[in-house]
């Protein structure tokens, strides 16, 4: 069953990736010399997005439920996976890199102009420095100018 989930070319990232692509913006895919291997690398603004699965990474939104069955071994599972995000995220942002991150909430069941909005706000924090680091389905914050 597990060998099943995919770690990369998840349906979301491909979303996100395709329409980052039709606006023009090029990327590197998984950067083995980053931590974390980022999803989404764009060198030219020094930025990096992770698009995280909810329950993988414990997400606090409808689609994070906690399994009936061997919860303590899937509680632990999720505390070491955000807690591995954390230090990846600081260590990137040690390095010199911007880090936002795209919960797999926000892009499921979006309609074609809630998704627009997404990229949007994906393209003004890569091109304007935008303060915007993290977006789920609840909040798809207007991204400001960072000071």
């Amino acid at each position: 069953m597990m060998s099943g989930i995919k770690a990369k070319d998840t349906k979301p990232e491909l979303i996100i990736r395709k329409a980052l692509h039709a606006a023009g913006f090029r990327y590197r895919l998984h950067v083995k010399t980053l931590p974390g291997k980022p999803d989404l690398v764009f060198p030219k603004y020094k930025a990096v997005i992770f698009i995280h699965g909810c329950f993988w990474h414990g997400h606090d939104c409808r689609y994070f439920k906690i399994p009936q069955t061997r919860t303590s071994f899937w509680l632990n599972k999720i505390r070491g996976n955000k807690a591995r995000d954390l230090a990846q995220q600081a260590q990137l942002e040690q390095q010199g890199w911007r880090v936002m991150i795209i919960w797999e909430c926000a892009i499921r069941h979006l309609q074609k102009s809630k998704s627009i909005i997404l990229i949007d706000y994906v393209i003004a924090w890569l091109i304007m420095d935008a303060s915007c680091k993290e977006i789920d389905e609840t909040t798809l914050p207007p991204c400001s100018k960072t000071e």
